[in-house]
């Protein structure tokens, strides 16, 4: 959870502010006309205000070691929700414990003891303690856990999980997964998420907890009573308890479910607020096309296109069109699997605008990747004319430029004058096209690509260009090439609406994946290597990832080049490429690649997106179990980009991988599908690390799950959009716009409100 923010900070843009006002003249009403009454609900953001030593037994140093774990007031401690539950009706007497099996064990630990190994013995340090359940002995042995010793004190309760051995008549468990969980008598126990560095135990937090719940009494529901009988949703007071003591799991279940919900409501309520507000203060540009009429340059484009669009390509540019024809701006996720064909898609959205007089500008991370999409752009329009009343014939070239921050003055200059005269049709760059020197005629649309490289501040600020001299809105369309599973795109791109570029291009071919798990199999991959290029094709391999700056991985790359070239591939042409060589080396080289100059390039994942060779028919990707799932299908993606036969081999011996690496090589091996090895990395890498990396405001998911909530997401966002359609200040839901700003943070808001 984001730190809640000071009570007195103003709320976050005008519609929370509006929420604020609403929330202060109900409670001044409320206290005037029920002075009488009974305390009125406590409200989250007031247990926010109040530290957790507040709490007895929760002084200065204790608040300090609360601290540790994120917990600094009573709402911070109330959200401190439990990772399991033991339940004691399922727990085994020691008495009647089988060996063999994996059970669960509740005790009192009654001695501990210390025994080192002797000088100069192979044995290993071991703490071994007694406990004792009242039904029977059991002797608990660690191994290498010295620490052991002090966090097991006599008299302590624990909750030990392990498999159950027998040596000399006793029973006995070996190196248990270990929980603190005090002397407590519920049958259904919460174990807390905890820490022996901070020095606090589960059972301490479940005290802590106990007691806030009971001195803070009845919580205000945010959710009025229809709606939660409606949604079949337990009230919030009964949740916290529920969800900290349950009486049954079922019970948990319950309480889960509705704290859950509502953290996906207020990040859903948060972006289409986003979203609402967008659409009410922007002016858009109604150009003239449509779903059923294109226009005569984009219907040029496509005629002259040496392929024929997909079904999926068609579905998109007319979704597109549609949005471009409304007054308001296009604010668009383009999403599709590698190589599903998504930069034509994008092309047309620009050659849409320029057909009406206006401009274009691709945004893109990378030089590389922008040099990239500017020398396919450029081959696409090739042959494209616009008009042109300065020119004797009426018409000129429609001109593809590129810019970035190592274009060279001159040039620059140049670039910059063409763009405010509008002698430029499209500008492809980097974070160059942000700076306050560029400046456009009219930019009628913006592609911003792989999205999550970019802030919203870089979008907005890239949208502003074109309000310059009294100008409209450009339409927005965001493009990434890392396929996001549906609950994820909800959340994280809600602002956004949704276009699936699905199935490949004819003539792509399936790349065969192996993971090269031995010394045997990684011989093979440097065979196809030399097989492949004997045929003339072309040959990647990607070094491994290197801890710390890009000067050390370039020193990776020609490192492992030149290793290459005297070893597995002697006698071939093996170039490299890395981020610190300059714009115009990495130009050359990638130009002596697809000649054939170079045979075999050796990389960085500077090549992860967006570039193109058709003959290239091999890549090896060394020490694949260190790179993530996502990355290794980009990286899959940059061969079997033609109708030619091809291979990716993941080098990563079996040994050295870890559990989740294997699942990721083993999964790359079964499928090239995108989508289902998106939804395989959400369930190994969890919601934190790809809500992080996405957008800046949105991991208040304590509870909820993108991959095990998927229905709890749709109806949080089905929810959303009622509320917001029939209240869009949320002046009847005064609640639900405090909590907002509690939880996702004033900043986070205002940053909401700019996408």
């Amino acid at each position: 959870m984001s730190r809640p923010p000071d009570a007195s900070r103003r709320a976050a843009g005008p519609e929370l502010a509006r929420i604020a006002r609403s929330a202060a003249s109900s409670r001044a009403q409320s206290s005037e006309s029920s002075k009488a009454a009974l305390p009125a609900p406590r409200r989250l953001w007031s247990l926010a205000s109040k530290p957790v030593t507040v709490l007895n037994k929760i002084g200065p140093r204790r608040a300090a070691s609360f601290g540790e774990l994120g917990i600094e007031n009573v709402l911070d401690l109330l959200t401190h929700y439990p990772r399991r539950y033991h339940d004691r009706s399922r727990q085994v007497p020691v008495a009647e414990l089988e060996v063999g099996r994996e059970v669960l064990v509740v005790a009192e630990v009654r001695r501990v003891r210390t025994i080192r190994a002797s000088p100069g013995s192979r044995a290993r340090p071991r703490v071994e303690v007694d406990v004792h359940d009242g039904t029977g002995w059991l002797k608990v042995t660690f191994f290498n856990q010295p620490w052991r010793a002090k966090q097991l004190c006599p008299t302590s309760h624990v909750a030990l999980f392990g498999k159950i051995t027998e040596f000399r008549d006793q029973r006995r468990m070996a190196n248990p997964v270990v929980d603190l969980v005090g002397n407590r008598t519920g049958r259904i126990v919460p174990i807390y998420p905890s820490s022996d560095k901070a020095g606090v135990a589960s059972w301490e937090l479940a005290e802590a907890v106990s007691e806030a719940l009971q001195r803070a009494g009845v919580l205000e529901d945010p959710l009025p009573m229809p709606l939660r009988e409606r949604l079949e949703l337990m009230e919030r007071t009964k949740a916290f308890h529920s969800i900290h003591a349950p009486a049954t799991m079922g019970e948990q279940l319950a309480a889960r479910r509705r704290l859950a919900f509502d953290e996906l409501l207020r990040i859903e309520l948060m972006v289409i607020m986003s979203k609402v507000a967008l659409e009410s203060s922007s002016k858009g540009i109604s150009h003239e096309v449509s779903p059923q009429r294109w226009g005569p340059l984009l219907e040029r484009f496509t005629n002259s296109l040496p392929f024929e669009l997909t079904a999926a390509q068609h579905r998109a540019i007319k979704e597109i069109l549609s949005d471009m024809a409304s007054p308001v701006p296009m604010h668009r996720l383009l999403q599709g699997d590698v190589g599903a064909g998504k930069t034509v898609v994008a092309l047309s959205a620009l050659l849409a605008a320029v057909q009406g007089g206006y401009q274009g500008a691709l945004m893109a991370p990378t030089e590389v990747l922008a040099e990239q999409h500017h020398t396919v752009l450029r081959d696409l329009v090739k042959g494209l004319s616009v008009p042109d009343a300065t020119r004797l014939d009426g018409e000129r070239q429609l001109e593809v430029a590129m810019l970035s921050s190592k274009t060279g003055a001159a040039e620059r200059s140049r670039l910059t004058a063409a763009l405010r005269q509008g002698g430029i049709d499209i500008v492809v760059g980097t974070h160059a096209l942000l700076t306050e020197d560029i400046s456009f005629a009219a930019l009628g649309a913006v592609v911003v690509d792989e999205q999550h490289r970019f802030g919203v501040e870089q979008r907005s600020a890239l949208r502003e260009k074109g309000r310059l001299f009294g100008g409209s809105d450009p339409d927005l369309l965001v493009m990434t090439a890392t396929p996001i599973p549906r609950t994820a795109a909800m959340t994280v791109f809600g602002d956004l609406d949704l276009t699936v570029v699905d199935g490949l291009p004819s003539g792509r071919v399936c790349v065969k994946t192996v993971w090269a798990a031995d010394r045997e199999l990684e011989a093979e991959a440097w065979d196809r290597v030399r097989a492949e290029v004997a045929l003339g094709h072309r040959a990647y391999v990607v070094c491994p990832l290197v801890e710390g700056s890009e000067r050390i991985e370039a020193r990776s790359v020609m490192a492992e080049r030149d290793r290459l070239v005297s070893d597995e591939l002697a006698g071939l042409a093996v170039g490299f490429i890395h981020g610190q060589m300059r714009s115009r080396e990495k130009e050359a080289v990638m130009a002596a690649f697809r000649t054939g100059e170079i045979q075999v390039l050796v990389a960085t994942t500077v090549i992860e997106v967006g570039i193109d060779v058709p003959q290239a028919t091999v890549m090896v990707i060394e020490d694949a179990d260190r790179f993530g799932l996502a990355q290794l299908h980009q990286l899959r993606g940059r061969v079997g980009r033609a109708e030619l036969e091809s291979w990716c081999y993941l080098i990563g011996e079996r040994d050295r991988c870890g559990s989740d690496a294997e699942r990721r090589l083993r999964a790359m091996e079964q499928t090239t599908d995108g989508f289902t090895l998106a939804e395989l990395d959400l369930e190994i890498r969890g919601e934190g690390t790809i809500l992080g990396s996405r957008q800046k405001g949105r991991s208040d998911l304590n509870l909820a799950s993108l991959r095990k909530d998927r229905d709890l997401v749709q109806l949080a966002r089905k929810v959303a959009e009622e509320i917001v359609a029939s209240d869009p200040h949320l002046v009847d839901h005064p609640g639900l716009g405090e909590e907002m700003r509690l939880f996702i943070g004033e900043d986070d808001a205002e940053f909401l409100f700019k996408s």
